[in-house]
């Protein structure tokens, strides 16, 4: 634990003892705002918001509707992809003035799928504090309501348009051990979940709309009963997250396994060679340590 006071206190946009004046350290601070729901905002965000010489915003009428909720009078700044290059160089310069810069987006966590890992990117090359004020996020909050594995996922956020494309790039994801998180669009979703289900199969999936909104749907199923749901329907309304689970691992068959218990065992413990290799192959540990006691010339020692 960091005997930092700023650290220790949750850092230097801490809400401030009653009656002392507040005052931000310089720097840019990147601060999580709701998806749907505003009351989602934490304290912290409030206080950053509040105390800062400036936020910057994908769209300003959007952050403003945020800010008028809870009575903070800020100094506003649009900065997204058809100003970014323009507008950096004069964010930097408000830096090297020792300025305190909120950057937000117009929902959830600011660089998930937009450009403001340019701005961090820039600020740090700089020299300048970057300050993380998490909260919200759509891509975890579909996470943890889809009900799949969570141990271990992949963010790939929008796939691209075009379906050959699209497949393309789905195929390449195919192998990763983990759950899968896109973003996508309503009129998109379809095709999407049908080039999903042609690249993956039967995967079990999760359709988040309008999470934490007055019309928050979830639908679960495998992707090609997704695929044939929405090919039937009209096109969703609102903010989407398709979530996908990890593939299925197929049983190892008796000469892989050998040889990986043989790379394990050459350079781990029958213990810890046994635990790899299951997890590796998705064989039980029972099975798995049948064979390494055998490879390990251990017969049926226990």
């Amino acid at each position: 634990m960091s005997s930092d006071p700023k650290t220790s206190r949750g850092g230097p946009a801490a809400r401030p003892p009653a009656g002392k004046p507040a005052k931000l350290a310089p720097g840019l601070y990147v601060v999580a705002t709701p998806i749907g729901n505003l009351s989602d905002v934490t304290l912290r965000a409030l206080d950053v918001l509040a105390l800062a010489d400036l936020v910057v915003c994908e769209d300003t009428r959007v952050t403003r509707k945020l800010l008028e909720r809870y009575a903070i009078s800020a100094k506003l700044f649009a900065y997204h992809d058809h100003n970014a290059d323009e507008v950096r160089p004069r964010l930097l310069g408000r830096l090297a003035e020792n300025a305190s810069i909120a950057l937000v987006s117009d929902a959830g966590t600011p660089l998930v799928s937009d450009p403001g890992y340019k701005l961090v990117a820039a600020a740090l090359a700089a020299g300048h504090r970057v300050y993380p004020v998490p909260g919200a996020s759509a891509a975890l909050a579909a996470l943890v309501a889809a009900g799949l594995p969570s141990d271990r996922f992949f963010f790939e956020g929008f796939l691209p348009p075009k379906s050959g494309q699209r497949r393309s790039r789905i195929a390449e994801l195919a192998a990763i051990p983990a759950t899968l998180i896109f973003y996508e669009t309503g009129p998109r979703l379809a095709a999407s979940l049908a080039d999903l289900a042609a690249e993956l199969g039967p995967r079990a999936a999760a359709i988040c709309r309008e999470l934490t909104k007055l019309f928050e749907e979830t639908r679960r199923g495998s992707l090609p009963e997704l695929a044939a749901h929405y090919a039937g329907a009209a096109a969703p309304k609102g903010e989407i997250v398709i979530v996908v689970g990890p593939p299925v691992q197929a049983p190892a068959e008796i000469g892989d396994l050998d040889a990986r218990l043989k790379v394990a065992l050459a350079r781990a413990s029958v213990r810890d060679a046994v635990a790899e290799v299951s997890a590796e192959t998705g064989l039980k540990r029972k099975e798995v340590y049948a064979r390494a006691l055998a490879l390990a010339g251990k017969g049926a020692e226990r």
